[in-house]
């Protein structure tokens, strides 16, 4: 799949697929209870520190730090006029998502997400709850307790042994510096010849914005398939005694 237009494989227009079937999935999931929503949580190094949800749809980089959206864009403003990109953390957040979603051992929920947002172009990393945090920490630092509402700190991430655990499931995925840049790049000829490259046209100095809904919209597609999944298998004895096959 190769266009030479620009709408190829490795074009971000190759995610408006995945956007319209995440609005499919996002109507099957909302009569659950189950919502998702995405925002940017670092770009060009700045983080953000507050968290206003309403605030993620009024800025141009998805933040829900007003503060920390205008200095990303002042930076990444400053780091496109040097023909250079940034990259940056999106997180993601399904709410109302029930406990027992996934399986413990080939389907894991986790494995499953972490699959579908690598599948992203430009992401190189995911991590769950506290993430990469939790190899700084002992158990009983990590552990999330048990309780008759579900997992309390919610360390894990909202998911626990591959299966959803009642709490919010929140990931955090890694988002690299876009490649096409205006400054000087190494690369080779088809014959392996060395030669300096430098690559023109419109191309955005960081994708995190851009890569919030395509994030929502996969992580509403690995939800939507686990929860059918479950609904399945939960009907499936039902129906088998009803038709007289099974006691």
């Amino acid at each position: 799949m190769r266009d030479w237009r620009g709408g190829g494989r490795l074009s971000g227009r190759e995610t408006v697929g995945r956007v319209i079937a995440g609005a499919v999935a996002r109507q099957l999931l909302a009569p659950e209870g189950i919502g998702i929503f995405g925002h940017t949580v670092e770009a060009a190094s700045i983080r953000a520190r507050r968290f206003d949800r309403g605030e993620i749809e009024r800025n141009e980089l998805r933040c829900a730090d007003a503060e920390a959206a205008r200095r990303m864009v002042e930076r990444i403003a400053a780091i496109r006029a040097a023909g250079d990109s940034a990259g940056g953390v999106v997180e993601v957040v399904a709410e109302g998502v029930p406990a027992g979603l996934g399986d413990p051992v080939f389907d894991k929920l986790d494995a499953r997400l972490a699959a579908a947002m690598l599948s992203i172009g430009g992401v190189k990393g995911v991590e769950f709850g506290e993430g990469f945090g939790l190899a700084g920490m002992r158990g009983s630092e990590a552990n999330d307790p048990l309780g008759p509402s579900g997992a309390g700190a919610n360390r894990a991430g909202g998911i626990q042994g591959g299966i959803s655990n009642g709490r919010p499931v929140t990931l955090r995925i890694a988002v690299k510096p876009p490649s096409s840049i205006a400054l000087p790049q190494e690369s080779v000829t088809l014959e392996g010849e060395p030669v300096v490259i430098t690559v023109g046209g419109r191309h955005d100095a960081c994708l995190c914005p851009r890569v919030v809904p395509v994030a929502e919209a996969m992580a509403a597609l690995v939800l939507a398939d686990a929860y059918l999944r479950q609904r399945a298998l939960g009907a499936a004895p039902a129906r088998r005694a009803a038709e007289g096959r099974e006691t």
